[in-house]
């Protein structure tokens, strides 16, 4: 364990007690995944052993739709490569997190990025986050926050489609 991630330093009380994954087109929260993903991890688990693992965990606090099964496998598979390189190497990998209720602001804000990255024919992850610990916990305190690869950008307004464009263009990996 000595060699794993910089997240080994972390106690397990400290995890959030939910993580967004894409499930399709949709950002489902799963309580414990957090917590899971560093147990695969710090076990050095392969890949298809960790999304039993992950998936069995999960399945213990959250609802699966039988229907949904192997998207949510799919899901945690990416979660657990993402998690593993978490320290930067996935040099194409765009993170976008809009903090706030889901407010007409929040919303707003939400479909302003999806507009601009469709424009400029960019991927990214983009997560919407409105429970109020979990935006304690990434140390935002005035909503609507916008959040891009890591670095806050935006808070408390509604930025222009301009400022997110260039915001993206700044911040995204080359």
């Amino acid at each position: 364990m000595s060699d794993s991630k910089k997240t080994t330093s972390l106690q397990p009380e400290e995890f959030p007690a939910s993580r967004a994954i894409r499930i399709g087109r949709a950002s489902i929260g799963l309580i414990g995944l957090d917590l899971a993903l560093y147990q695969a991890a710090a076990k050095k688990m392969a890949e298809d052993e960790a999304v039993a693992f992950l998936y069995a965990a999960v399945s213990r606090s959250n609802y699966i739709p039988a229907a949904a099964r192997e998207k949510y496998r799919l899901a945690l598979r990416q979660a657990y490569r993402r998690f593993l390189d978490q320290d930067g190497q996935d040099a194409d990998h765009l993170v976008i997190r809009i903090f706030g209720k889901a407010c007409l602001s929040c919303n707003a804000i939400r479909e302003s990025v999806i507009e601009v990255l469709d424009r400029m024919g960019l991927a990214a992850d983009i997560e919407q986050i409105g429970d109020p610990d979990e935006i304690g916990r990434h140390g935002i305190v005035i909503t609507p926050a916008l959040v891009i690869n890591g670095r806050l950008v935006s808070g408390g307004v509604m930025p222009t489609r301009a400022q997110i464009e260039q915001w993206i263009r700044e911040l995204r990996p080359q």
